[in-house]
């Protein structure tokens, strides 16, 4: 296997080196990445380090002792400018690197707003990266005006922690209802609620026309004419996997960089992970936007480096915290065509996505017993009785048996 080179250093590319030097790989292991910090958790920047109750060594996944004493080489602050598959050679500006092994796990990078709109404005922010949150921090100041672009968990969380410090926050959304992508109408209406309690006004089937302002956004201009003002704003409208290198040398992209159940792509010498890559699935090619499928992806294809010949079977799950709710999500909902309730019972309430009688997904609130049964549940193929998971009087650990 010789030397591995590992491009992004996130949450798979963490776990992926890791996962190598524990199945015995001995040679050198160079993990590359374009921000100066070691390989940290992304969640937390915006729920608790944008509320400042983490400092940025909490975030680490591990600290950098761990990577010297595995001999794995950090090369922090960056950029990898191409890669010449055909001799084997990453570029880094000037700097030539040789591998035998690539690796990619390139994550994703946040839509931004174009420029004719304002997305060029002083005081516009997006939340993907430490330095992202680290330059917003200063805003976050009580009776501030905030506006959210994008009603989606990004921007969900964003105004919690705003709403918490006390800033006056409003959220657009042009669909017809927030988390309309990826939630059910009873999670949109149970988030919708939570926010509007803590005092955010939630603006749906809202376009945006532009942002206003000179050189600093001072408000935004919705679609039919209304103006409301702003301080500054934070765009969460999506991200887009980081392709552009793999792309660029020739590597077949497809929702991501594509790759074959076991994480390797069309060159038998890259592999991929992570939020930048697809892959076979069960009869489908999935992208997943996850911490959960970054650790197991990237684990998955250091196995497969080291020959185990394992086809990745992902089993996604996702969670998000909001004021004091935390939503645990497992499954993928896609498909469905009935929702079953069970609850609300004092603050616990779950919503079970099913397509026929096959159980695809739950989204539980401030209810781990619900999570974590639906998520063996799933994992096992099991679907059971919609009506007994509405039932309040069946235990739910008996569906397990």
């Amino acid at each position: 296997m010789g030397h591995i080179v590992v491009i992004g250093a996130g949450q798979a590319a963490a776990s992926l080196v890791a996962k190598l030097r524990a199945l015995g790989h001995t040679d050198d292991i160079t993990l590359i990445g374009a921000e100066p910090n070691p390989p940290y958790q992304r969640p937390p920047l915006s729920k608790g380090y944008l509320l400042g109750e983490m400092e940025e060594e909490r975030l680490w996944l591990r600290g950098p002792e761990f990577y010297a004493e595995h001999n794995i080489t950090l090369r922090l602050g960056k950029p990898v400018t191409a890669i010449n598959p055909a001799a084997r050679i990453v570029l880094m500006g000037a700097e030539r690197l040789g591998y035998d092994t690539l690796v990619l796990t390139t994550g994703a990078m946040p839509r931004h707003l174009p420029a004719a709109v304002g997305g060029d404005l002083q005081g516009v922010y997006t939340v993907r990266t430490l330095a992202d949150v680290d330059g917003m921090k200063p805003e976050f100041v009580a009776g501030r005006r905030l506006v959210i672009v994008g009603g989606g968990y990004i921007g969900l969380e964003a105004a919690a922690v705003a709403a918490k410090l006390g800033l006056d926050v409003t959220v657009l959304e042009m669909a017809p209802r927030i988390l309309q992508r990826v939630a059910a109408p009873e999670t949109s209406d149970y988030f919708r609620a939570l926010h509007t309690a803590h005092g955010v006004k939630i603006l749906e089937s809202t376009g945006l026309e532009r942002l206003l302002g000179d050189t600093r956004v001072t408000g935004a201009r919705l679609a039919g004419g209304h103006e409301i003002a702003a301080d500054f704003v934070i765009v969460g409208v999506g991200i887009v996997p980081g392709v552009g290198l793999a792309e660029a040398a020739g590597l077949a992209i497809e929702n991501g960089i594509r790759t074959d159940e076991f994480g390797r792509t069309a060159d038998p010498h890259i592999w991929a992970a992570g939020d930048c890559a697809s892959f076979p699935c069960r009869g489908k090619r999935l992208r997943l936007e996850s911490v959960g499928n970054a650790i197991d992806m990237g684990e998955a294809v250091a196995e497969n480096i080291m020959g185990a010949a394992k086809p990745y079977d992902a089993h996604p799950w996702f969670w998000s915290d909001q004021y004091d709710c935390k939503l645990q999500i497992a499954g993928l909902n896609t498909g469905y065509d009935r929702i079953v309730t069970r609850g609300p019972e004092a603050e616990a309430v779950s919503f079970w996505y099913y397509k026929g009688d096959v159980l695809l997904a739950v989204d539980a609130m401030n209810d781990p017993r619900a999570y974590m049964v639906g998520k063996r549940l799933i994992e096992m193929g099991k679907s059971p009785d919609p009506a007994a998971i509405a039932d309040p009087a069946t235990a739910l650990k008996s569906l397990l048996k």
